[in-house]
C-alpha cells in the first residue's frame, strides 16, 4: 500500500520542487532520496500528511546537496521557503510535468524517456522494453537527457505530440505490464483532452477507453491471460466503450488522421462485433494499412500480419510476417499461431514453446507456455 501511495504522490513533490526553484535533475534525486527515506521509515508508522512529509524531506535533500557558492548565497532564502511538515495543497502538477519533461532542448525519444522514467514511475527495463532496445541503451539516453536539462530553466512547455506519446506509453504499461499506471493515464488524457481541442488528443482518449473497456475479460480468475477472441464478452464495458466510439467519431469527422485515431478504429471494431467470428477483418487490415502509412512501425506490420491471416488465410499472414523483422518481440508468438492457424501442430508448438522463453511478463510466459503443451499433448494422446 505504501509503494501505491508514494507512487501516486511522486509526480506533485517533483513539481513542487521544480516550482521552487529546483531545476529538474537535482529535484527529481531529491525527490528519489526522499522516497527510500520512506520506505524506510513509513512501516514503523506513517505520517498523517505523507504528501507534505515527502516535500519536506526532498526539500531539505536537495537544499544539502546544493554545493556551490552562489546556490550557497541562494540558499538562506530557499530555506525562508521551506514548507513546514504540516499540509501540503491538494495541487495536481502531472500533467504540467509531462509537458515540462518535454522541454525544447531534448529531442522527442529523451523527452519520452526522461518523462516515463521521473514522472510515468517506470523503470528503466520496462521503458527499454516499449523502445524495443536494451537496457543500457536506454539507461545511457536517460542519463543524457538529464544532463541536457540539468540547469535548464523549465519555462517553456513542450511539444503535445510527444506528451501524447508518453501518455500512450504508460498506459500501455499499465494495460499489460507490471505496474497499474492505465487509469492514470486514463485521467491525464481526460485533462489534456478538455485543455486542448485536437483530434490525435481525442483519438488517444478513444483508444484507451476502448482498450480498458476489455480489461476485466483479459484475466482468468487464476490470473492467467485470455486472448482477445476467447474473451468473455459480456465483462466488457459497455459504457466506456459507447464513450470511446463516440469521441472517436467526432474526431474522424474532422478529417486529420493520425495514428491514434487509426488505432482507435481497430479497437472500436474488435469491440462491435458481438463475437470473435463475427469481426470485420477486412475492414481492420484495411486501417492497418493506414497505421502503417502513418507510422512505418514494424510493431504495426507484426499486428498487420496477424490480421491479414484471420482476413486472408493463414498461409497470407505468414507471407506478410516474412517481411517483418524475426527479432522483434511478440514474432514468434505470432509465428506460432499461424502456423497453428495453418495446422502446422509440430511447428507451432516449438514456436510457442520458443515465443514463451522470450516473453517479458510473467503471465505472458505462462501463457505460451500452455499453448505449447496443449499442442504437444494434442500430438501425444
Amino acid at each position: 500500500m505504501n509503494e501505491i501511495l508514494l507512487r501516486s504522490l511522486t509526480p506533485s513533490v517533483l513539481g513542487i520542487l521544480v516550482r521552487r526553484g529546483a531545476d529538474f535533475a537535482a529535484a527529481e534525486d531529491a525527490v528519489q532520496d526522499a522516497l527510500v527515506e520512506a520506505v524506510r521509515v513509513w512501516p514503523a508508522g506513517r505520517p498523517r500528511d505523507p504528501k507534505g512529509w515527502l516535500v519536506t524531506v526532498a526539500w531539505r535533500r536537495f537544499l544539502d546537496v546544493t554545493r556551490s557558492d552562489a546556490a550557497r548565497r541562494r540558499r538562506e532564502d530557499l530555506i525562508d521557503e521551506e514548507p513546514a511538515p504540516g499540509h501540503a495543497a491538494a495541487v495536481d502538477d502531472t500533467l504540467q510535468l509531462y509537458f515540462l519533461c518535454a522541454h525544447p532542448s531534448l529531442t522527442p525519444s529523451s523527452a519520452v524517456a526522461l518523462t516515463l522514467r521521473a514522472v510515468g514511475g517506470l523503470t528503466t527495463r520496462q521503458i527499454a522494453q516499449a523502445y524495443l532496445v536494451p537496457e543500457a541503451t536506454m539507461a545511457q539516453r536517460i542519463s543524457r537527457a538529464k544532463r541536457t536539462v540539468s540547469g535548464v530553466r523549465f519555462d517553456q512547455p513542450g511539444d503535445v505530440a510527444t506528451v501524447l506519446r508518453v501518455l500512450y506509453l504508460v498506459f500501455n504499461e499499465g494495460y499489460s505490464g507490471d505496474v497499474d499506471l492505465a487509469t492514470e493515464a486514463i485521467r491525464l488524457t481526460r485533462q489534456l483532452a478538455v485543455a486542448i481541442d485536437h483530434p490525435e488528443v481525442a483519438g488517444l482518449l478513444a483508444l484507451m477507453l476502448l482498450h480498458h473497456a476489455r480489461r476485466a475479460a483479459r484475466t482468468a480468475p487464476d490470473g492467467s491471460l485470455v486472448p482477445l477472441a476467447e474473451q468473455d464478452r459480456r465483462r466488457w464495458d459497455t459504457g466506456s466503450i459507447a464513450e470511446g466510439v463516440g469521441i472517436l467519431q467526432a474526431a474522424l469527422a474532422r478529417d486529420r488522421l493520425g495514428e491514434f485515431q487509426a488505432q482507435a478504429a481497430i479497437a472500436a471494431l474488435h469491440a462491435d462485433a458481438p463475437t470473435a467470428e463475427e469481426t470485420d477483418w477486412v475492414q481492420i487490415v484495411e486501417w492497418y494499412d493506414e497505421l502503417a502509412r502513418l507510422t512505418d512501425s514494424p510493431v504495426v506490420r507484426l499486428n498487420r500480419a496477424v490480421a491479414v491471416g484471420e482476413a486472408d488465410g493463414p498461409r497470407a499472414g505468414l507471407a506478410a510476417l516474412a517481411a517483418v523483422d524475426e527479432s522483434l518481440p511478440r514474432h514468434t508468438a505470432v509465428a506460432a499461431y499461424l502456423h497453428e492457424r495453418d495446422g502446422d501442430v509440430v511447428t507451432a508448438a516449438r514456436l510457442y514453446a520458443e515465443a514463451a522463453h522470450k516473453a517479458s511478463n510473467l503471465a505472458e510466459r505462462d501463457h505460451l507456455t500452455r499453448q505449447a503443451a496443449r499442442l504437444n499433448e494434442r500430438r501425444c494422446p
